[in-house]
């Protein structure tokens, strides 16, 4: 299971940390990813990671202000957002990618690629 959490409201500029702490057949994921979905848009895809942290990929729109990482003793990924914009606002979903090979390599940005799913947290950007 994933478990989100960390959204809030916030002011354009501000910063926010969110988290996703996995449970369960973590040795099956290859890769943590957040997406978000803005009302009346499709999900996007925001950041991944692969879990040896051996690639990062980002959004165009995430670029320069916001970074994946994550903690394999607390099996959590975290997204530091800074300098948030209002188009930031959206659920936040992360997401779990399994391994489908012996050997894998880089990141898709297509969430059917994602099998698990955690329950969504809400970032509410004001301008």
């Amino acid at each position: 299971q994933l478990q989100a959490s960390g959204g809030g409201l916030v002011q354009a500029g501000d910063s926010l940390r969110l988290s996703c702490r996995a449970s369960g057949n973590i040795f099956s994921v290859y890769a943590m990813a957040w997406f978000r979905q803005a009302p009346g848009k499709a999900r996007e895809f925001v950041a991944a990671i692969t879990w040896s942290d051996s690639e990062r990929r980002y959004a165009e729109s995430a670029l320069g202000r916001f970074t994946i990482s994550r903690d394999n003793a607390e099996n959590t990924v975290y997204l530091q957002m800074n300098n948030l914009k209002s188009e930031d606002s959206a659920v936040y979903y992360c997401a779990a990618e399994p391994k489908r090979a012996l050997i894998m390599v880089g990141i898709r940005t297509d969430p059917r690629e994602y099998r698990r799913w955690g329950q969504g947290t809400l970032v509410t950007v004001s301008s």
